[in-house]
């Protein structure tokens, strides 16, 4: 084997996204005993469970000899059991798990609230409590963004240790341990304030055999189509780009050529998610001429952010429009997850994913566009409105 050969060859660059030890968001409470960060744990749930989807990591503080309350099955040699329990579902198995693993369960959270004293997580709540001192001291390297400090009962302030290796420590919030109210709403505040950036994404790459021409081309406004619908979105997004084909990019302003070929619509979506994994992506296909401002508005407005996406009901087919959507970061490994067992769909993403389903208040502007004779049709009924 030649020497360059056996040279390390480095990986593809890709954007990766912004994750913690288990999610995005997420917050570790660490420095007082575990019983004191459950019982903060569980008052900063039940203020955000009625809006966000909350997720919570903590430790087993049983001996790992103690095979009680083990299924029965794993006592017989499974490795993996799965117990549909009515209320919830519960999966239980021996493999090792890391951060890999983590984020894939923790996906559809909005939220993960973590015992730090057992697992680091990306943000932190420190609490300043003399009978986990040591415990804390030893646990520094993990104080890498920390946003709140608790001061549990009768200590008045930090640890001057702490205030030393904490940079711009003066600058991070402080409250009482005891403060079952104000805390969750420190943290409410602060998922609220972080919600993923709209883009915008014009599918225009589709080759238009139907159509006989390409779609993206035709000028039901006085433009083609792909440059009218880049118009509509981009009042609701910081950035708009074509979903096209790689011999597309050229004559195209702000291309965003598919790195998923093949895949037809679903490859676009995935392509840009690969750019911008952090970003929700308002989706929107080159062939709705009927399209209006007050349909984005609408799906805008209604947007949920705890859902894999936001869309419309198809008024024709009763299923989901996967072609003007939202789709929010969760929706990226989830569609990658559908494509490893062999669906390219966007519609059946949708059918089997949490999503937020709107009613269209005009639903003939979800009208897609494919034949000669609809496009005939539509454009009957854009030159009645003009006149009208």
């Amino acid at each position: 084997m030649a020497e360059n050969d056996k040279q390390h060859q480095k990986h593809a660059k890709l954007a990766r996204p912004d994750y913690g030890y288990f999610h995005r968001r997420e917050w570790a409470i660490l420095g007082t005993p575990c019983g004191n960060i459950q019982r903060l744990a569980y008052a900063i749930i039940d203020r955000l469970s009625d809006l966000y989807e909350v997720g919570y990591v903590d430790a087993d503080h049983k001996s790992a000899d103690d095979e009680e309350g083990l299924p029965d099955a794993m006592q017989h040699g499974a490795s993996m059991v799965y117990t549909d329990s009515i209320s919830h579902h519960r999966f239980e198995f021996k493999a090792e798990l890391d951060s890999y693993h983590y984020r894939q369960h923790f996906n559809a959270q909005d939220a993960v609230i973590v015992n730090g004293n057992h697992f680091p997580a990306k943000r932190q709540i420190v609490v300043v409590d003399p009978k986990k001192e040591d415990s804390l001291r030893r646990k520094l390297d993990r104080l890498t963004d920390v946003r709140l400090i608790l001061l549990a009962d009768g200590v008045q302030e930090a640890f001057p240790w702490l205030k030393e290796a904490l940079e711009g420590f003066n600058n991070i919030p402080q409250m009482k341990l005891e403060d079952d109210a104000g805390i969750p709403l420190f943290i409410e505040k602060e998922l609220n304030a972080a919600p993923a950036p709209l883009y915008g994404l014009v599918l225009a790459g589709g080759h238009s055999q139907r159509m006989g021409e390409d779609k993206g081309l035709i000028e039901y406004h006085g433009m083609p189509q792909r440059d009218y619908v880049r118009q509509l979105i981009n009042h609701y997004c910081q950035e708009t780009w074509f979903s096209c084909r790689p011999d597309q990019a050229n004559e195209l302003e702000n291309p965003l050529p598919d790195t998923f070929t093949g895949l037809g619509p679903y490859g676009g979506i995935l392509s840009a998610f690969r750019q911008k994994p952090d970003a929700a992506w308002l989706v929107v296909a080159c062939d709705l001429p009927l399209l209006e401002g007050s349909t984005l508005s609408q799906l805008v407005g209604y947007r949920n952010a705890s859902r894999v996406a936001t869309a419309f009901n198809s008024p024709t087919t009763e299923f989901p429009e996967p072609l003007i959507t939202i789709w929010e970061p969760r929706a990226y490994p989830v569609l990658l997850q559908f494509l490893a067992q062999g669906y390219s769909c966007p519609r059946k993403v949708l059918i089997n994913s949490d999503v937020e389903l709107l009613d269209a208040e005009q639903p003939d502007t979800l009208r897609n566009v494919n034949t000669p004779e609809e496009k005939a049709e539509v454009q009957e009924i854009i030159k009645q409105k003009v006149d009208g």
